[in-house]
């Protein structure tokens, strides 16, 4: 019987010609994409370096702990997930402003220190992914040791600015007292202001920060080419003589500290406040002044509406032959508004006025009254006047020399202090009222911006409480006069005069504009490349499974 025919079997493949699955192919997880620190001990830095920033600032005032604080706060956040980096920001905002602002507490008790603290804790824990985001998406765009040393801390300081930016803009009129740069007023730093502005500071003390933990990370030193940019930010900061303004000659002021009971919760008389003003300008009587100047809240009155007011004010000018700066809560139809006047004997008083620009939410208005009366009715009902925010220069030409001004907080604003400048200002006078924070650093911290404002535009500012600490500071930022705290009294001082901008001045909103919102589309621009770079390093369907044999 024939063989039938059988099919021969095909010749199975050897295991290895086998086809099989082809893994995706992942990035190597490199020591950039790993957290420094185990979130646990990150928590434990972060807080810590929220205290060490708070000691930058007065009344402790080491300046240098400004960098501790900001490489705590870097690197902890290194390698974390975006809601790890949100665990560690909120650690390290909350140490920091907790600490930075407890003289809230001195009369108004712990909701609002609590709640400021927490709304500063919230948004730049937000900023902090931001940051976490930079270092890990920065590496991967620029994974070269130039990128690591040079471009990352550039993009991280940048981050780091448009977050303080972010937070003295916003919500309201926000609030930028824990500025990274205003902690150097007593720092041979400080003069770098005069050329950048606080930010621009701001930014060169964190990229030299940054570049550090860089050159540590990568151990750079080895190569020291790569110390370049750190080592050149560094010896910027500490070499950079302050920009130089024209002397213009003197202004003799009379700033006079009345002492009175100008606090909200002080116990007083009406017209208390303004006879103790009258009072301490005694020691003054006979002086050949070219100003007398008052605090804010000098005046318990409204010179504009009351007539025995603006009569004591029209004599006292009279005697002096000179004019006043005064500042009163004043009424213009249905709106209140913080002024500062300029008054003189026989004028049509007041010659002129500034009302104050950033009046302070939850102190001296309440927007959205009918939703915080809700969370804290009491608290909210002691705000029974509801300041309006002012549209006027923060300027005035007293008798041919330009004095520009701020109205206590608005001190902390930076366009309202470039605006006199650019206005024509020779000289700052300050006016504030720190009667509600009396034996508390705010005071303290106040005066410090003061001082860097001086420093910033090269001009002298009279910074004047109605009880201290009241400060004549000179255009480099030195004390040229000064008023102990909790004391009546007057100076009269001879104050020097500037003109011409500095480049801070000038450049400073151009400054602020490249880095903050240049800085957030660096970022962006960054996001969107590294999504795209996942999906092309990411095999379609049919190559992740099964592979022909060919």
């Amino acid at each position: 019987m024939p063989d039938r025919a059988r099919p021969v079997p095909s010749p199975r493949p050897a295991r290895s010609d086998r086809a099989r699955p082809v893994p995706s192919p992942r990035p190597a997880r490199s020591d950039r994409a790993r957290p420094l620190l185990p979130l646990w001990a990150a928590l434990l830095v972060a807080v810590g370096g929220g205290v060490v920033l708070d000691l930058a600032f007065p009344d402790i005032g080491w300046w240098p702990l400004a960098f501790v604080g900001v490489a705590a706060s870097l690197v902890s956040l290194i390698g974390r997930s975006a809601w790890g980096a949100v665990a560690v920001g909120a650690a390290f905002a909350a140490s920091f402003y907790l600490v930075h602002i407890v003289w809230i507490t001195r009369y108004l008790g712990p909701v609002p220190w609590f709640a400021l603290a927490g709304v500063e804790t919230v948004l730049s824990a937000v900023g902090a992914v931001g940051l976490t985001l930079a270092y890990r998406w920065l590496p991967r765009l620029a994974p070269g040791p130039w990128g690591r040393v040079a471009a990352l801390p550039a993009l991280i300081a940048g981050i780091w600015s448009a977050r303080e930016l972010w937070l003295g803009s916003w919500p309201y009129t926000g609030f930028p007292w824990g500025r990274l740069g205003m902690s150097q007023a007593e720092s041979p730093l400080a003069h770098v202001a005069s050329w950048t502005g606080v930010t621009g500071l701001t930014f060169l003390m964190v990229f030299a920060t940054a570049g550090v933990i860089e050159i540590a990370r990568l151990r750079a030193w080895r190569m020291p080419v790569r110390l370049l940019p750190a080592l050149g930010v560094a010896v910027l900061l500490v070499v950079t003589p302050q920009f130089p303004t024209s002397d213009a000659g003197t202004m003799r002021v009379g700033a006079v500290q009345g002492n009175g009971p100008a606090g909200y919760f002080d116990d007083r008389e009406p017209y208390a406040v303004l006879q103790a003003q009258l009072d301490a300008t005694a020691a003054l009587a006979g002086e050949d002044v070219d100003v007398v100047l008052w605090p804010e809240g000098g005046i318990d009155a409204d010179p504009t509406n009351n007539d025995s007011v603006a009569r004591v004010l029209d004599r006292l000018s009279a005697s002096f032959g000179a004019p006043l700066i005064v500042n009163a809560a004043t009424q213009r139809g249905a709106d209140t508004f913080n002024t500062s006047m300029l008054w003189e004997a026989g004028a049509d008083n007041p010659v002129a006025i500034h009302d104050k620009s950033n009046p302070v939410p939850m102190g001296e208005y309440v927007p959205d009254r009918w939703f915080f009366e809700m969370l804290a009715p009491d608290l909210v009902g002691l705000i029974q006047r509801e300041y309006t925010p002012g549209t006027n220069a923060p300027f005035f030409d007293v008798d041919g020399v330009g004095v520009g001004l701020a109205i206590c907080f608005d001190v902390i604003y930076d366009d309202v202090i470039w605006d006199g400048a650019r206005d024509g200002a020779e000289i700052y006078m300050f006016q504030t009222n720190n009667a509600d924070f009396r034996d508390t650093d705010e005071n303290l911290q106040q005066l410090a911006f003061a001082r860097m404002r001086a420093i910033e535009t090269g001009r002298s500012v009279v910074n004047l409480s109605t009880v201290g600490t009241s400060q004549v500071i000179g255009p480099d930022g030195s004390t040229i006069d000064a008023l102990p705290a909790g004391t009546a009294g007057a100076l009269l001082t001879d104050v020097p005069l500037r003109t011409g901008l500095t480049p801070a001045v000038v450049a400073g909103g151009v400054v602020q504009a490249l880095l903050g919102w240049g800085s957030v589309l660096a970022l962006a621009v960054l996001g969107v490349w590294s999504r795209a770079r996942r999906r092309t390093t990411t095999p379609a369907p049919a190559e992740a499974g099964v592979v022909e044999n060919r």
